[in-house]
């Protein structure tokens, strides 16, 4: 049986995503939940989906089988995306969606160690086939970098504290697991269970493991000479580091009165390579949260590329 991922905010992303046929891009391609909706009612739609993930890419590939050539894919980090856009021939894009959350399938697999709420090894890693698991990292990081990640990855204001103990973990060979990280946490927040912070402290972790800011800030650096005019960007963060970072990059435009309303042709942008489309950040709704309480921290935000 495969496993389910409902996408985030789907409505809301197909309302600013979908105009017209093109070339679009999934930054994040994970189960495919969001660009096999924009491929069904876009029949004009083509795609270039790429994944860090070798395991959603290989899912997301044969859930989209079914469009044929009108879909690519490509195992790409956010640095990697210009040769991905390459090879799928340099079209300029028509869209492109960024969704930074992570799977369900990720998050329920053991062996990823992305999750407080299974056992097994405190991996973190969105490729496994690249780079150090957060265990070893811990083994050879010391007290005041680990608090900084805490603080601005996690918001973690007990960071010196929680670094203090799991560098010492990490050092005396006792941080081997995601539960032994949970242990450290309770021990040093004074005994009691934390899940919040729990979900704090991975959450940083896994940014600092698979250097999602620096990957997300070349990829933003990117988007201008690869959309094309008109071509509209949608953001989902999770986190309030990315969503600031989306916003200091991408906002170079006015505000518009209506929350979900595209603009219309006589409203003119007036500074930056971007053009705002949404007025302030689109969250899921009360309904969506009850079905998956996955999407409570969504944040979403849409731009579209100004004529040169």
């Amino acid at each position: 049986m495969r496993a389910h991922h409902e996408p985030v905010l789907l409505a809301e992303v197909l309302a600013w995503l979908r105009h017209g046929p093109g070339l679009y891009l999934d930054a994040t391609l994970g189960d495919g939940g969001h660009s096999e909706a924009l491929l069904d009612s876009e029949p004009g739609a083509r795609l270039c989906g790429c994944d860090r993930d070798p395991f959603a890419l290989a899912f997301a590939r044969d859930r989209l089988e079914r469009f044929g050539d009108r879909v690519t894919v490509a195992h790409s980090t956010f640095r990697e995306l210009p040769g991905a856009h390459r090879a799928a021939g340099g079209e300029p894009f028509t869209g492109a969606l960024f969704d930074l959350g992570l799977s369900s399938r990720q998050l329920d697999d053991p062996a990823r160690g992305m999750s407080f709420q299974t056992e097994g090894p405190l991996d973190l890693r969105m490729d496994p086939s690249r780079g150090t698991s957060a265990a070893e990292r811990l083994q050879a990081a010391d007290e005041p970098s680990v608090a900084q990640v805490l603080r601005a990855h996690g918001d973690l204001r007990e960071a010196a504290t929680l670094a203090r103990a799991m560098v010492a973990a990490a050092r005396s060979g006792g941080l081997a697991t995601t539960r032994d990280l949970v242990s450290v946490l309770d021990r040093a927040l004074g005994g009691r269970r934390h899940p919040r912070r729990y979900a704090q402290a991975f959450q940083a972790l896994r940014i600092w493991v698979n250097d999602e800011a620096a990957e997300l800030e070349a990829a933003l650096q990117w988007l201008p000479d690869a959309m094309g005019p008109g071509g509209v960007v949608v953001t989902i963060a999770y986190h309030s580091g990315e969503d600031r970072r989306i916003k200091q990059v991408l906002r170079g435009a006015r505000s518009f009165p209506s929350r979900r309303r595209p603009p219309q042709a006589s409203e003119e942008p007036d500074r930056g390579p971007w053009l705002e489309l949404t007025r302030r950040v689109v969250t899921p709704t009360h309904d969506e949260v009850a079905r998956n309480p996955r999407a409570r921290s969504a944040r979403l935000r849409a731009f579209r590329r100004k004529p040169t």
